[in-house]
């Protein structure tokens, strides 16, 4: 069950992602912090999909741990967008939450396999 949680919260996430990408790309003129954001969180995405048809617990575990430092980096380049004002409180609190969420799910899945 846990995995369809983490693949539909990290599928809404890449959507709004993508949007924050269009905005900034678009209103605010911001290439190069959005880009970054659209790769980090991408991989994540990609990293959860491929996780589904795991090999081994030792294989299901790295490609985890790899979308958990994915997370890490997305959710900072959330940050700096916030502090350097190109995203707003309304608009990083419309992402943030749901980003941190995805990164709590993959820190406790990776936990509870390895305890296995």
């Amino acid at each position: 069950m846990a995995k369809n949680v983490l693949r539909t919260k990290s599928y809404d996430f890449s959507i709004k992602i993508v949007q924050l990408y269009q905005h900034l790309s678009q209103q605010k003129q911001e290439f190069i912090l959005s880009k970054q954001l659209v790769r980090s969180w991408t991989s994540i995405w990609a990293l959860v999909r491929e996780a589904e048809f795991w090999q081994s617990t030792a294989d299901f575990i790295k490609k985890m741990s790899i979308a958990l430092k994915e997370a890490n980096e997305t959710l900072y380049r959330l940050n700096v967008l916030q502090d350097t004002w190109y995203i707003d409180n309304i608009q990083y609190q419309s992402i943030y939450p749901l980003g941190h969420e995805i990164l709590k799910i993959l820190i406790s899945s990776i936990k509870t396999l390895k305890n296995k």
